[in-house]
């Protein structure tokens, strides 16, 4: 998996933040279900770009998820035999 920079993840945030802030403004002024449609795709699109910040702070400060999983279970396995 190809992870993304936190601020290249910050710049998506922002630039998606804001065309959902036009969205919005335009919805404000009258119903229009393409509008809807749309303010629904980037409120999940924030949602996720968010998570995947949220992955990348912990992959900086903790590592890799798969090797201290790893590290995890080999320290339980040595704790058993011992």
């Amino acid at each position: 998996m190809n992870m993304r920079t936190l601020n290249e993840i910050k710049e998506e945030i922002d630039r998606l933040s804001a065309r959902r802030g036009e969205v919005m403004r335009a919805l404000s002024e009258g119903f229009d279900a393409t509008l809807k449609t749309e303010h629904l795709e980037l409120e999940e699109q924030i949602a996720e770009l968010w998570d995947e910040q949220r992955q990348a702070r912990a992959l900086l400060r903790f590592g890799d998820r798969d090797v201290i999983i790893q590290k995890a279970r080999q320290e339980e396995r040595l704790s058993r035999a011992a």
